[in-house]
């Protein structure tokens, strides 16, 4: 099994970047479809994209523009960078991996904290 842990979160001021990072532990990240996820309080989790096992990349349809998906297959690591970031982002963001180009998230990170001040 895969294992994925979330770093790069944090506190930042409106207008600004992160780059979150979700690193695997186990077989290849390339090896998965890995996903980025949010969650804000009170509301549902949202898809934000995907980096498919060929390197192919998708995000959803209310997600392109300020965000960008890329791997490291060097360092196990798929990571989300997030720009011109706004307080509405202040939310929890998951990573989740499935074994398959259709398959389910069936692996889930415990998620890192963003939050973007006014």
């Amino acid at each position: 099994q895969v294992q994925l842990v979330e770093s790069g979160g944090g506190l930042v001021q409106a207008g600004g970047s992160l780059r979150l990072s979700c690193v695997a532990s186990g077989p290849p990240i390339r090896n998965y479809r890995v996903a980025w996820f949010r969650q804000a309080p009170g509301q549902e989790r949202e898809f934000v994209g995907l980096i498919r096992r060929s390197g192919n990349i998708n995000y959803g349809d209310n997600w392109k523009g300020r965000f960008a998906i890329s791997r490291d297959n060097a360092k196990n690591t798929v990571y989300l960078q997030m720009n011109s970031l706004k307080p509405e982002d202040t939310a929890v963001w998951y990573c989740a991996a499935s074994a398959s180009d259709s398959g389910s998230y069936r692996y889930w990170g415990l998620g890192t904290q963003v939050t973007v001040s006014s």
